[in-house]
């Protein structure tokens, strides 16, 4: 049972993982960071649909591929809200769109020469909004998909340098032992008494806000638990005959520890990997909501949540909802996959112990 509510997990995080590969691609609004604002359609409910009439955008800029992958394709054309159009020769009047009466908007006329070579059904296209605007007027459900890279890559660049600082000085402490593995306990122990969100605040705010500040700031305070598992794994490990026989053959200090002990230690440390992955999507939301995350107009899930909390009373409370139900989903699927792992390995041990 425990094993089928894993793979339940890890179904649900390639899907979001997909999400992330697929970078603006999959996206409704594929431009950079998902933040084409439309202020006439501020919070329109999930399944809004609106004509826009597209002019072409003489200032779109030329982005690297990695821009484009990263943050979204600049727009070719710029995108008017209009409740209906008429065409005359060589000259389209449209009335635009205002808001919650549409039937009085702007009457607005514009020449062939603001348009670029679009057939008539080209010019006017039909936009959904599936999950409806925030109250910017931008596209809910792009926001989301936008999110979810932010998560993913702190998550992963924080799991990351964790485990080199962890196993690092956790081996180290472990195999040398004596005042070495006090001096490094003691660094453990005082960082370990530290809250881990006050942690990262007082980095955060040393470093400045900003989008790898975050990565290095989480990175920096999940270390300890890795460094305790693999002090624990390396201390009964290292008194196995082959370590003692890699000593007699004269190897090195770094290739009895790196080849011979850490590829014993895996399983552990994959599985703290999981729980602190996890951990990692929380603090960069909890981050982001105190406005000390990425910055706007980058989409994150805890800044949407922190922008829409004020409607949770109102009839739009699934604008802050809809980001927290991504948080748990994500979080609690890293969750169920860390404990999945957990049990499959436990199960090996016990094998090899003949249980």
């Amino acid at each position: 049972m425990q094993n089928k509510i894993a793979v339940i997990g890890l179904l649900v995080i390639a899907v979001f993982l997909l999400i992330v590969v697929s970078g603006p691609i999959l996206r409704p609004d594929s431009s950079p960071k998902a933040n084409v604002q439309h202020l006439e359609l501020a919070r329109k409910s999930p399944g809004f649909s609106v004509d826009m009439l597209l002019l072409s955008n003489p200032q779109r800029m030329s982005q690297s591929f990695f821009q484009e992958f990263i943050y979204g394709f600049q727009p070719g054309f710029i995108e008017i809200p209009i409740v209906n159009f008429s065409i005359t020769g060589n000259t389209i009047e449209v009335e635009k769109y205002t808001g919650n009466q549409p039937n009085n908007g702007e009457i607005v006329g514009f020449s062939s020469s603001d348009f670029q070579q679009f057939s008539k059904a080209e010019i006017i296209e039909t936009k959904h909004y599936w999950l409806g605007t925030d109250r910017y007027g931008r596209d809910l459900l792009s926001r989301l998909m936008g999110g979810t890279w932010i998560s993913f890559a702190v998550g992963f660049i924080s799991i990351l340098i964790s485990l080199f600082i962890g196993i690092s000085l956790g081996s180290i402490a472990a195999y040398f032992g004596g005042k070495v593995d006090d001096i490094i306990m003691w660094v453990i122990n005082v960082i370990w008494s530290i809250p881990t969100l006050l942690l990262v605040i007082a980095m955060t705010l040393a470093l400045g806000k900003g989008f790898w500040q975050v990565f290095v700031a989480v990175g920096l305070t999940m270390w300890v638990e890795v460094a305790r598992v693999v002090r624990g794994q390396v201390l009964s490990t290292k008194q196995m005959e082959f370590v003692e026989a890699g000593k007699s053959f004269g190897f090195s200090t770094f290739r009895i520890i790196s080849k011979h002990i850490l590829p014993n230690v895996t399983g552990p440390i994959i599985v703290i990997s999981a729980s602190n992955f996890a951990a990692a999507i929380l603090i960069e939301a909890g981050l982001s909501f105190l406005g000390l995350g990425a910055q706007p107009p980058q989409a994150t899930w805890g800044k949407m949540i922190a922008e829409h909390k004020g409607y949770i009373i109102t009839g739009d409370a699934y604008l802050a909802i809809l980001p927290g139900i991504a948080i748990c989903l994500l979080v609690l699927s890293f969750v169920l996959l860390g404990n999945g792992l957990r049990d499959a390995f436990d199960t090996k041990n016990m094998k090899q112990v003949g249980i």
